[in-house]
């Protein structure tokens, strides 16, 4: 029977002893000959009395309560953040709104500014126009007119006129004519307006009426095309065949063209009284309504400017301007055919 091998005892002090996990990690450690056991028992001692006379650190904390102190904690900083944030946007939108407001009352202000500067601009041209148009009309001279006779006349009437075109203005135009050849002849006159002026029609009157018998609707109803064509040198063929199918459509509808023609402004002039040249219309709703008319009825040339200078040159309306010496003459006139024509109803 074997037995056991015998250790060797050794005395307590000294065993060798293994210090806790230090800060250079597990190391074994002998003591230094000649340490007792007292010692570190005394050592001890007085840590744990340290220990006792030190307040005892909380307990940890479970992860329950952390959380919650988390989740606390972050809803309280998303509140802060949140109500920051909407501050700001508060405060950048009321900034905005009062940059955007002020910059629109700045570009109200500056474009009244502007209209009213272009308003006052038209203003001053205008007043710049009528004061040139006075002075035409008036002449411009000491005596308030540039004509020889001392006599103010509409502003397309100028010293350098025509002496035909003067005087057709100051004995014709605007006068009241209630003859039916007078009243086919401004017809045709103001319908060949469309290619000539007032002066070359006023030049080539008198061989126009050589040719056409004196504007005798009758007579020019019966004329033959060769001697209408013949007359090709005075006015265009469409102007002269115009003229004799016109004719033909005032015997075949009327019995009387005068009467026709003032029953649109139920025999009475119209008095216009405009005081410039730019107020002057070229047409009517008048006019148009006329030209409807007499297109229905196969009249040819019969436009609504055709039909409101015919209206001017006849004396269905007064467009003398107001500055004009014919303006009241005319107007006198208008008044006395219109008292005849009652004295003898």
């Amino acid at each position: 029977m074997s037995v056991p091998p015998r250790f060797r005892s050794t005395d307590s002090g000294e065993r060798d002893f293994r210090s806790v996990l230090g800060p250079t990690g597990n190391k074994l450690q002998r003591k230094p000959p000649g340490m007792k056991l007292e010692n570190k028992k005394m050592t001890t001692t007085i840590e744990s009395k340290d220990e006792k006379t030190k307040k005892k650190p909380d307990p940890p904390a479970s992860p329950t309560t952390t959380l919650k102190q988390c989740s606390s904690l972050c809803s309280s900083l998303l509140r802060k953040n949140s109500a920051s944030m909407t501050a700001s946007y508060s405060s950048d939108a009321s900034s905005s709104c009062e940059s955007s407001s002020s910059s629109r009352k700045k570009v109200v202000r500056r474009s009244g500014s502007v209209s009213s500067a272009v308003g006052a601009c038209a203003v001053g041209r205008r007043k710049l126009v009528d004061e040139k148009d006075d002075k035409v009309a008036g002449g411009g001279g000491s005596n308030g007119d540039c004509f020889a006779d001392g006599r103010r006349r509409c502003a397309w009437i100028t010293p350098k006129s025509d002496p035909s075109y003067v005087a057709f203005h100051d004995e014709e135009w605007g006068v009241p004519v209630h003859d039916d050849k007078k009243l086919f002849e401004l017809l045709c006159l103001s319908g060949a307006l469309s290619e000539l002026s007032w002066t070359d029609i006023l030049s080539r009157r008198q061989l126009l009426r050589e040719v056409f018998m004196d504007f005798d609707p009758v007579a020019v109803s019966e004329l033959n095309e060769k001697k209408v064509i013949s007359a090709i040198s005075l006015l265009s063929e469409v102007k002269l065949r115009s003229i004799l199918d016109n004719s033909r459509q005032i015997i075949a509808e009327y019995g009387s063209f005068k009467k026709y023609m003032w029953n649109f402004v139920s025999n009475k002039p119209t008095q216009s009284q405009f005081r410039y040249q730019r107020q002057v219309p070229v047409k009517t709703s008048k006019a148009e309504f006329i030209s409807k008319d007499l297109v229905r009825r196969g009249f040819r040339s019969v436009s609504p400017t055709v039909i409101y200078s015919f209206m001017q040159a006849a004396g269905l309306t007064n467009d003398h301007l107001t500055g004009c010496f014919r303006f009241q003459d005319c107007c006198v006139d208008a008044e006395t055919i219109t008292k005849a024509k009652k004295t003898v109803a």
